[in-house]
């Protein structure tokens, strides 16, 4: 036959070139698998003439273009090595597009496993490569009957081994055919591997569930990779990020300068992720940034409460002990999620002392502390060292519960209490400092009201008087005292009400309930 003796010819006159090529190769390899600690034997394939005729006929090419002139066979002894070798070959060569078949994670019909790869070797020549355990191997050229020859006999025969030697002739032809020609395409879905290894750019080995995509890989390689990917290729072709990744191929991550995940990627049923890894980083990255948008709406919630309820601010070192917290930050961040609410931590009893503010108050000559005694007769404040005295509310600053709060002894009148930073206190521990006492409030307050003063500022509208007295009457508070001006440049109505109420939850729910009416534009609790 022409064409035979043609290819037969070509091939004994390139034969010392292509063994040297050859040697080259295997030296290059053998040193990189050295290094990785790898134990690969490194030989040789010979190909049959029918084999390259076969080839040249099915892929409409010339002798020259076949790359497996020049071929090579890998044996290691685990399946995550023969991926560890092909990432080696591919980091050392050029890969050549549509030269690779990954027969390990989709073995064929007859259960035979492989990786084929080609590249582009020394000098701009192609080699093929084959990759396999030694165990596929010992299957490649026996089949099952690898397993039968040592479990049976226990040794080896010489017409045996002459026998399975010719077979082996006729299964490396069949091995060369196209995946078209195998024998039951059906049988490859019971067979496929539950891992697949893909490679990096630079050729490492990344191993992944069966099923994993794009950004299952990119979370493999880091995290913050993972968190700014926004697409991939792969072998050079950009595809889907929800794509499932197959066995051999190179996985290219494109990334974000700055970039954060996407909540689809959570969900199940569009596919982004396969991992547990990508879908735990995922979720501890938005938990994060939900943490601190919670954070900033929890401190700026506690702020303007405190603002509108015209209170100290807080120590949130003792209210978030006391609320079981582990620290501030989390207790502003439950505030924020709406867990607590800011009326409860804005009006939080705190530890009280005298507010700084100048050197004239730190130097009172307060009383020494002894016991808190409860005064008698229903009252919901402790004078400090002093039984059963009486005590009343300053009308000035009109305290609550949980304001800080200061004791001036009057004449005949008991006890007057301010909050601390009442300037009618001030005054008076100017002119008379020895009749300041320390108070605070008793634990459990019985059924009292206390006046505040509540300023509003809103558009000048009609009803709006009947609509914040309708939320007064509501919340069931005694109304002492109203005073309304009207602004006719402006057209705003300042507005004040002194009501009764019982504590600072009751201030707070009627302050909001004002702040929503139409046309107010400021609601607070005026001190």
């Amino acid at each position: 036959n022409k064409e035979y003796m043609d290819i037969a010819r070509r091939l004994d006159g390139k034969r010392a070139d292509r063994e040297a090529f050859i040697v080259e190769v295997m030296d290059r390899l053998q040193q990189e698998f050295s290094r990785l600690g790898i134990k690969a034997d490194i030989s040789g394939r010979p190909k049959h003439i029918y084999s390259i005729w076969k080839k040249m006929k099915r892929k409409g090419i010339d002798f020259d273009q076949i790359f497996d002139l020049r071929a090579l066979r890998v044996l290691v002894d685990t399946v995550a090595e023969c991926y560890t070798v092909l990432g080696v070959i591919h980091g050392a060569w050029r890969h050549i597009p549509g030269e690779f078949d990954d027969y390990i994670a989709t073995p064929k019909a007859n259960l035979y496993r492989s990786i084929h790869t080609a590249v582009i070797g020394p000098d701009e020549r192609p080699v093929e490569i084959q990759i396999r355990t030694r165990e596929m191997h010992e299957h490649a050229e026996l089949g099952v009957a690898a397993h039968w020859r040592y479990k049976e006999t226990g040794k080896q025969d010489a017409d045996f081994e002459r026998r399975i030697s010719l077979m082996r002739n006729w299964l490396d032809l069949k091995d060369d055919a196209s995946v078209s020609e195998d024998f039951v395409e059906s049988l490859k879905s019971e067979l496929e591997a539950r891992n697949v290894y893909v490679l990096t750019p630079h050729g490492r080995v990344i191993e992944l569930p069966l099923g994993s995509t794009a950004v299952d890989f990119a979370y493999a390689i880091h995290t913050d990779v993972g968190h700014r990917c926004r697409g991939a290729r792969v072998d050079g072709r950009i595809v889907p990020l929800t794509q499932p990744l197959e066995s051999g191929k190179t996985v290219e991550i494109l990334t974000a300068k700055e970039g954060a995940p996407s909540r689809d990627w959570l969900s199940p049923h569009l596919g982004y992720t396969c991992t547990s890894r990508a879908r735990n980083r995922i979720r501890h990255w938005f938990k994060q940034q939900d943490y601190e948008q919670h954070l900033d709406a929890g401190r700026a919630g506690l702020e303007r409460e405190v603002l509108r309820l015209g209170v100290s601010r807080p120590d949130l070192d003792k209210a978030a002990a006391r609320l079981n917290f582990k620290k501030p930050d989390d207790l502003l961040a439950a505030i924020g999620r709406g867990e607590i609410s800011p009326v409860q931590v804005a009006g939080m009893g705190v530890e009280h002392k005298l507010p700084e503010v100048g050197p004239e108050l730190h130097e009172l000559p307060l009383r020494r502390r002894h016991r808190k005694v409860a005064a008698k007769g229903g009252s919901d404040v402790v004078v400090e060292g002093v039984d059963d005295l009486l005590t009343h509310m300053a009308r000035c600053c009109k305290p609550v519960p949980n304001d800080e709060i200061v004791g001036f002894i009057t004449r005949g009148r008991g006890v007057s209490v301010h909050r601390s930073d009442c300037d009618m206190l001030r005054n008076l521990a100017e002119h008379d400092q020895a009749r300041m006492v320390e108070v605070a409030w008793a634990g459990q307050l019985p059924d009292v009201s206390y006046p505040v003063d509540i300023r509003v500022v809103a558009g000048d509208r009609k009803g709006l008087l009947r609509d914040i007295s309708s939320i007064l009457t509501n919340e069931e508070v005694f109304v002492i005292g109203v005073s309304t001006q009207s602004n006719r440049k402006t057209d705003q109505a300042n507005m004040r009400f002194t009501v009764e109420v019982a504590n600072m939850r009751q201030l707070s729910r009627i302050l909001e309930k004002i702040s929503q009416l139409p046309d107010v534009i400021e609601v607070h609790r005026q001190v």
